[in-house]
Formats: structure tokens, C-alpha cells, sequence
């Protein structure tokens, strides 16, 4: 795997330099190790439950104190709708008679009640535009034709579009995108004092024309409606974070000019979008993450918990930084802050550290406590994909609140699969962070990953077969040297679209 000058100055123009590259290379050759858990964080131990009075309270302390905040809504937005519309594809390619229709499940299950679905009068008017009845098809089971137009550019281009562009709900006078979800949940927990709600997409370069066409099209009328201005910003997945992929015999798999093949690194490369932010309290939030307005409300009550509740342990931790950096500190604030660190970030201090000297265990906290800190909104597990969260032991022996995916854990290892079997919930991607210190300036983000965590799969492209390595998961890794602290949240509030006939359910149904 001898790369040639020719090759370093490709991955140069690139922004990606040498030590970046020897890493990805030893990577392939070393591999990654397996998670070490400890035990699962339940709500006996490492996840907090707040009871309702404590919901209403923290929602309640964020609407009084963000006012001077700068708030951001991060959604990561890149995913293309492919694989949402995988079923209907395999039909269109694999059903050639009528009566193959019922193999294929999951596609005549939508295609028989695209009435329901909120794109049904932008299917019927593309449809209209080539002569054709969408009643007079669904009766004579034309699916094969529906799904072409449901797929192509002749009709709606799903195939090809973000997910961020279909039309995910149905309403009486309108349907939404899932972009546009997200637009209508910003104006009910972002908006600061002065009404300006400041949200943030990640996306593919290919589709920033139709983010900005549909932004042009639909931001005055939302804005109007809740009484909102929008700042309304996107960023691409950086060329830096791309890796190199090797084939089968352990060669690097360039392209046909002879230029190395270059992958993007995974969500996990958006560590460096988040980084570029600037906001006090950021809210993160995947995409497809959104439910109709009849249901919004535990939503947007958890949000604001969620946030209320952060800034309660932040505002602690900066007075603890705060009184660490004077000299009038004393043994039993040490200890006071250690019953603290313990009981609201998880933080286990070693037996080594009771025999320091007050001046070493000062540093002690103000490395631990002078760090971003997340809240991640855990999910009782009800049999949905996802990570989970556990107690973890890193390599120095110290045990730390992690969100664990299961590639990471040793299939192989009896003790950690139960331990894995254990686990009570399971992580939506509902994030809120901070990401500043407590003299304002914002943390190095790239500081904070655990380079170890990354993770290397099997892919066939262009008739190659290959290994690709994806950098430490956005949520996983890359925040792994986090503060961290996991609280339940309801089941109501994770409402995912995944694939296409996930839009049938009724979380995903405009009217009641």
C-alpha cells in the first residue's frame, strides 16, 4: 500500500495529509478493538428519570432562561431517500407479472394505500401530465407503472432526492417535507427571546439546489405563521474526513484515472460540521426524526426538559471550574465535587486519586469537568434499531457513560453479549450540547473522539469488493471523552422514517 507523490498530492487537494492517511492505513491493517462493557446504564443506574413535576419544572427554567442564549438547531440531513424507497425499487426491477405482486410485501403495502400517503396529489398531478389516471391505474393494479413514477424523473424523483424532500405528513390544507417538520419544531423550542430560530442542515453538495429552492418557496409563509424569523444555514461533509478503501488482497482501490478511491468517513465526520458551530445550546436531531402537529406536543415538552435540565448541571459545572481556578479551594469542596461529578455526569474517580495532593486533584477536575457536555434522550427498548447506552471501561481502567453500537461489542465474547442482552433502552438521537466552556470560548470538538472507536465493513462498488473504514459514530465516538448524561425519554417522542411504509403509521397520519 506504497502511496506515490503523485498520490499525497490527490489527498493533499484534498485536505487530507499524511499523518491523517498512515492512520486510515493502520486502521485496515491493525483493525479496531471491541467496546469493553461494564454493565448497561438503566434507570437504576446511569440514566435518570425525571418524574412529571421535573419535566414541567426544567421546561418551564428554559423558556425563563434562554433568553441570552445563542440556540441552535442541528439536523444531519445528507441521507439520500434511497434506501426508504429500496422496496419499491426491488418491485419495479424483480415484478414482471401481476401475480408476482404479492412477493413483494412491503411494496404492495404502500403502493395499495398511497392514498394515505401526503405526496399522493403531486403523484396524481405528474401522472395527469403524461395522460394517465392514478384511479383508473390503482384499479387495473398498474404498480409496476406507480412505482416508476413514484421513483423517476418523469414523476416525483424520490429515488434521487434527500430524504429531507419527500413529503413525509398530510395535512388539511397542505403537506410537509420532513424539512419542513423540522422548521415548524424550531419555532417551538428554538426560537430565542427575539423570535429568531437558528437552524443548521449538513447535506450532500449534489442537493443544495433543492434546500435553497425549497427555502425560497416556503421560509416567509412559515415565518409569518409563527411569528419567527428563520437563519437558516448548511454545511457539506468535509473532503478532509474522506478515507481510502482496499480491496480483498489488502491493496488501496483507486479509480479508473488511477486516483485514489475516496469515501466519505460516515456521520461521524460531521464531529468537524458540529465543531464549525457557534451557539450556547445546541439541540441535534436527525432528519427523518419528526411526527404531525396532533402529537408534536410531548415533543417539544421533552425538548425543552432536556434543555432546561442541562443548563442546570452546566451552570454547575462552571461554578465548580470557576471556584477550582481560585485559591480558597479546600478539601471538602474537592469532595463536594466529587459527589457531584458522580451523581449527574457519571464520573468514577480512581483509586489513585484519594491518595493526591490537593493541587493534583484540582487538575483532576479541572480536566473532567472542563469539557463539552451532552444530554442524550434514552428510549425504553421496545424491540426499534439503535445503540444503546452502557457503562463502558476505557483503557485506563476508568468506567464512563457511552452510547455503544452493536458492531462495537465482541459477538464472540459470552460475557459481553449478556451484558449486551441486558440493556433496557436504546438511543434515539436526541441530543442537546453544549459546546462552550465556562469563559465562553468555544471547545476544540476534534479534541474529545476516541480515534479507537471507528469501525471497518465489507461493501461491493463498481464490482469491486472492498473494506471501508467509517470514522468514531457522531454520537458514539466522537463525543466518547464527553461529559455525558443519559435521561429517559418517552417512546412518543422517536418517530423515525425509515422506510417508506413507516409513513403509514399513525404518528406519521395528519388527522387523529
Amino acid at each position: 500500500m506504497e502511496l506515490s507523490k503523485t498520490d499525497y498530492a490527490y489527498l493533499e487537494r484534498n485536505g487530507i495529509d499524511k499523518h491523517a492517511i498512515k492512520e486510515q492505513l493502520d486502521n485496515f491493517d491493525k483493525g479496531f478493538p471491541f467496546i469493553n462493557l461494564d454493565a448497561p446504564a438503566t434507570t437504576e443506574n446511569g440514566i435518570v428519570r425525571l418524574s412529571d413535576s421535573e419535566i414541567d419544572q426544567y421546561a418551564a427554567s428554559y423558556d425563563r432562561e434562554n433568553g441570552d442564549l445563542r440556540i441552535l438547531k442541528f439536523v444531519p440531513a445528507s441521507g439520500a431517500a434511497s434506501r426508504m424507497f429500496k422496496d419499491l425499487v426491488d418491485l419495479e426491477l424483480k415484478c414482471n407479472t401481476p401475480e408476482q405482486i404479492d412477493d413483494f410485501a412491503e411494496a404492495k403495502k404502500c403502493l395499495t394505500n398511497l392514498p394515505r400517503f401526503a405526496f399522493i396529489d403531486s403523484l396524481r398531478s405528474k401522472l395527469r401530465k403524461h395522460d394517465m389516471n392514478f384511479d383508473q391505474m390503482s384499479v387495473e393494479k398498474d404498480y409496476k407503472a406507480l412505482a416508476k413514477f413514484i421513483l423517476h424523473e418523469e414523476g416525483l424523483d424520490y429515488q434521487n432526492r434527500p430524504k429531507a424532500m419527500v413529503a413525509f405528513h398530510k395535512y388539511e390544507n397542505e403537506a410537509r417535507t420532513a424539512f419542513e417538520e423540522h422548521l415548524v419544531e424550531g419555532a417551538a423550542y428554538a426560537a430565542n427571546q427575539n423570535r429568531e430560530v437558528n437552524l443548521h442542515f449538513t447535506i450532500s453538495p449534489e442537493h443544495r439546489i433543492l434546500f435553497e429552492n425549497k427555502i425560497a418557496a416556503v421560509k416567509t409563509a412559515y415565518e409569518e405563521r409563527f411569528g419567527v424569523r428563520y437563519n437558516i444555514s448548511f454545511s457539506e461533509q468535509k473532503s478532509s474526513t474522506n478515507m481510502v478503501a482496499v480491496d480483498m488482497q489488502g491493496e488501496l482501490v483507486r479509480k479508473p484515472n488511477g486516483d485514489l478511491l475516496l469515501r466519505p468517513g460516515g456521520h461521524g465526520s460531521l464531529i468537524e460540521n458540529l465543531n464549525d458551530c457557534d451557539a450556547d445550546l445546541i439541540f441535534i436531531k436527525n432528519i427523518d426524526n419528526v411526527t404531525v402537529d396532533r402529537l408534536r406536543e410531548t415533543t417539544i415538552k421533552y425538548k425543552k426538559a432536556l434543555a432546561g435540565y442541562l443548563l442546570r448541571q452546566r451552570n454547575q459545572v462552571f461554578e465548580y471550574l470557576e471556584k477550582l481556578d481560585s485559591l480558597e479551594i479546600n478539601e471538602h469542596d474537592l469532595a463536594q465535587i466529587e459527589s457531584f461529578a458522580r451523581q449527574n455526569l457519571g464520573i468514577h474517580v480512581p483509586m489513585k486519586y484519594f491518595g493526591q495532593s490537593l493541587r493534583e486533584k484540582v487538575i483532576f477536575w479541572q480536566k473532567k469537568l472542563n469539557r463539552p457536555i451532552r444530554i442524550c434522550g434514552m428510549v425504553r427498548n421496545e424491540g426499534e434499531p439503535g445503540g444503546g447506552p452502557f457503562w463502558v471501561n476505557g483503557e485506563n481502567g476508568e468506567l464512563s457513560l457511552q452510547v455503544v453500537e452493536s458492531s462495537q461489542i465482541n459477538s464472540n465474547n459470552a460475557q459481553q453479549m449478556r451484558i449486551l442482552s441486558q440493556s433496557t433502552h436504546f438511543n434515539p438521537v436526541d441530543l442537546v450540547c453544549c459546546t462552550k466552556n465556562y469563559k465562553g470560548n468555544n471547545f476544540y470538538l476534534p479534541n474529545y473522539i476516541d480515534p479507537k472507536t471507528g469501525f471497518i465493513s465489507k461493501k461491493k462498488q463498481n464490482g469491486i469488493e472492498m473494506r471501508i473504514q467509517e470514522r468514531p459514530g457522531l454520537w458514539n465516538g466522537a463525543m466518547a471523552n464527553w461529559n455525558t448524561i443519559f435521561v429517559e425519554v418517552p417512546v412518543e417522542t422517536f418517530t423515525p422514517v425509515k422506510m417508506l411504509s413507516d409513513l403509514l403509521r399513525p404518528q406519521h397520519q395528519g388527522e387523529a
